[in-house]
């Protein structure tokens, strides 16, 4: 009976009373953060139209200048071939044309869901209708404008005086000379 007494004492004095769990607002705080920070990572790792389309021609540009770069050191003939979404690197022998298997670079590539390579324009050439680059070991260097479109966005890789760059916009209208 002491006992009951002096629990009921303490309890008049005001003294804390153990409690276990979380409240309500406790859980709706901690559920409020997580979905903000579940939709944040998702915002970032998601990458845009333009984005992705950048990505895919700085890529195009750099292989580009690779194909440059292996036709001067090894003398042969590098093409270069696209089609709708894909492009291939080839190398002419005495054979003719024969894809490039021994570069992993070089491998065939598929543009991302969407993307396509809408069209090329070689300086001092009529369009023809295939998209076909050549790269010589000994000619001069070929100026040319590759466009890549995903939706509405638009990028252009360009041949500039000795390099290849990618840029955003389309191909000029003007025709070529």
């Amino acid at each position: 009976m002491e006992s009951l007494n002096l629990l009921m004492k303490q309890r008049k004095r005001g003294l804390p009373q153990r409690s276990c769990g979380f409240t309500l607002i406790e859980m709706l705080v901690v559920v409020l953060i997580m979905g903000l920070l579940i939709g944040l990572v998702s915002v970032v790792t998601l990458p845009d139209a333009r984005g992705l389309l950048r990505v895919e021609a700085e890529r195009l540009a750099q292989l580009i200048d690779l194909g440059k770069a292996e036709a001067s050191l090894t003398g042969q003939t590098i093409g270069w071939t696209a089609g709708g979404s894909a492009y291939r690197f080839s190398r002419f022998t005495d054979s003719g044309w024969s894809e490039i298997r021994d570069i992993d670079a070089f491998r065939e590539r598929m543009l991302p869901a969407g993307m396509i390579i809408s069209g090329l324009r070689v300086e001092s050439m009529r369009p023809q209708g295939a998209i076909r680059l050549e790269f010589t070991p000994f000619a001069p260097p070929m100026f040319f404008t590759i466009e890549l479109s995903f939706g509405t966005e638009h990028y252009v890789v360009r041949s500039a005086v000795g390099n290849v760059r990618a840029v955003a916009g389309e191909i000029d209208v003007a025709p070529a000379l």
